[in-house]
């Protein structure tokens, strides 16, 4: 998870990127700190993806095959935290 700091960092560069622009330095700054930022939603988003299980109206599970293996790959059952 990205630290408070980061989040707030990320929305003053927004800020002054509509208001008055960004110097060269701080055009990076925004990049990388979004890039951080996206890296972590992908992979909280992920996680919630291998943890769902698909159960149909009788109760069977018909979980895909593909999230079945990417749960035994990363040894998990129940959601991650």
């Amino acid at each position: 998870m990205l630290s408070k700091d980061k989040i707030q960092r990320i929305n003053e560069l927004a800020r002054k990127s509509k208001s008055e622009g960004l110097s060269l330095k701080e055009q990076k700054e925004q990049k990388d700190l979004r890039q951080e930022y996206l890296k972590n939603v992908r992979q909280s988003f992920k996680n919630q993806l291998t943890s769902v299980k698909v159960v149909d109206e009788e109760g069977n599970d018909v979980t895909p095959d593909k999230l079945k293996h990417e749960k035994k790959t990363r040894g998990t059952q129940g959601p991650l935290h």
